[in-house]
């Protein structure tokens, strides 16, 4: 058998390269040299031939095809399917990711021990604990059940004939940057290796019908580490996010083939697991009890879950020259906006206070239906006054002071209703400029008239 050829390709201009160097010789960049396993050629004289055939041998007419969306895979878990689109699709790759001690691990046992339960085979391939470590958290869990097989082995070639000996309809790679191709001279977890990992998993996942989930690592950054072309490999890429001290956990989707990128997950940390929360908008409410300064509701909409989620905001007079802005779970660039637009258009002067303005429960708001909460959260705490009881607000704040409607108030207000909340604050829809006939929903023109429709006299 031929030995494999290995070449240095630069991921920045394609220029290969017979050995590393720190500098690509063609574009200069420096450290995009990558090992990549050089593809042999045909002879010159059958390569058309050759091409031809494999041509012909992989066309398909769409209409003898059927689709793989229409045969998903249960997860066990609502959560993960309403962020998955539905379910595992079979033959798909999917990308698990998150900081170290977050519960990835823990999270794709309990998946693999519901779905073996379900009567499907799945094989749990770990190449970061031994075969007994994971049967100690399996039983922590209650996921020691038939059907689910372990497999131990950082070697990439027997983690995929393992696969395909066992065919299982879930297969759990623990982790993409522990398995190592023998063909390659890189280090486990370099970036030719987790391509090279990846990229030979997604063509079995292809061929057949299983679904391989895998597990990666989270730089600092909070991306995946390795390139990012690991992402463009595989169909979709979920993100499992939280404070490692707290008991919340979120699961996201980055990219999806099969569905959504906004929808969220709801999960809690316990003893035995992670469980899904049966009500997130009452998870994420600190209480039920009478509204203090500086806190605010909004309605948010994560994919089609409304989630009613609490807006903390401290003011405090500044001690040193440069007032301080710390945000947590809301882009601090837009916070500044609507400072600045407080001081123009409702007359309160942030500008010798410190401001912080935390998201409480740990999840992060980016529409921008949550401008009104933030900023009556804002001037709530300057003027030490609550907002009235039982208001929730959701509205996006222009830089004119204007306020514009939130998307799919009524659903809002339904869910604010469900939560014991008696009206919603929000600006008026287009061509709107007067108070909405509906019951509930109380419509402001502009910042300054929504604070006085809102806070406390």
């Amino acid at each position: 058998m031929p030995a494999v050829k290995t070449t240095y390709l630069c991921q920045q201009c394609g220029a290969a390269s017979p050995k590393w160097a720190g500098q690509c010789p063609a574009c200069s960049a420096w450290n995009t040299l990558v090992e990549t396993i050089a593809a042999p050629r045909s002879p010159g004289r059958t390569q058309s031939a050759a091409r031809a055939v494999a041509g012909a041998s992989v066309v398909t007419p769409i209409g003898r095809l059927t689709s793989a969306e229409a045969s998903r895979l249960s997860s066990g878990f609502g959560e993960v399917n309403r962020v998955l689109g539905g379910g595992f699709v079979p033959g798909s790759i999917i990308l698990f990711g998150g900081d170290p001690g977050i519960g990835k691990s823990t999270l794709l046992l309990q998946l693999a021990a519901r779905i073996a339960a379900a009567g499907e085979s799945v094989l749990y391939v770990t190449a970061e604990e031994s075969p007994e470590q994971v049967r100690g958290r399996a039983e922590r869990i209650g996921g020691v059940v038939d059907g689910l097989n372990l497999a131990a082995t950082t070697d990439l070639d027997t983690a995929l004939a393992a696969i395909e000996s066992v065919s299982p309809a879930l297969a759990v790679v623990d982790s993409v940057q522990t398995l190592t191709s023998p063909e390659l001279s890189g280090p486990a977890g370099s970036v030719g290796q987790v391509r090279e990992v990846a990229a030979r998993m997604a063509e079995v996942a292809k061929a057949g019908r299983t679904c391989i989930a895998l597990v990666g690592h989270v730089t600092k950054e909070g991306t995946v580490a390795g390139p990012r072309t690991l992402e463009h490999l595989v169909d979709a890429v979920i993100y499992l996010e939280g404070e490692r001290l707290g008991s919340t956990r979120l699961l996201r989707a980055a990219k999806n083939r099969f569905g959504s990128t906004d929808e969220v997950g709801v999960l809690e940390m316990r003893g035995d697991g992670l469980a899904e929360v049966d009500d997130a908008s009452r998870f994420f409410l600190e209480s039920e009890e009478t509204p203090t300064a500086g806190s605010a509701v909004t309605i948010a909409l994560e994919g089609t879950r409304p989630l009613a989620v609490e807006i903390q905001a401290l003011s405090a007079a500044s001690s040193y020259g440069s007032p301080r802005r710390a945000t947590t779970g809301i882009d601090v660039n837009r916070v500044l906006m609507l400072i600045a637009v407080l001081a123009r258009h409702a007359g309160l002067n942030l500008s010798g206070h410190d401001v912080y303005v935390n998201v409480a429960g740990g999840l992060r708001i980016d529409e921008p239906a949550a401008d009104l909460a933030i900023a009556t959260a804002l001037a709530s705490s300057l003027r030490e006054r609550p907002v009235r009881t039982g208001t929730v607000l959701a509205g996006e704040v222009a830089l004119s002071g204007r306020l514009r409607a939130a998307m799919r108030a009524e659903r809002r207000l339904l869910e604010a209703t469900r939560l014991g909340f008696d009206r919603l604050v929000t600006g008026p829809a287009r061509g709107e400029r007067s108070a909405s006939r509906q019951s509930g929903l109380v419509v402001a023109p502009d910042i300054r008239a929504a604070l006085e429709a809102t806070l406390e006299h």
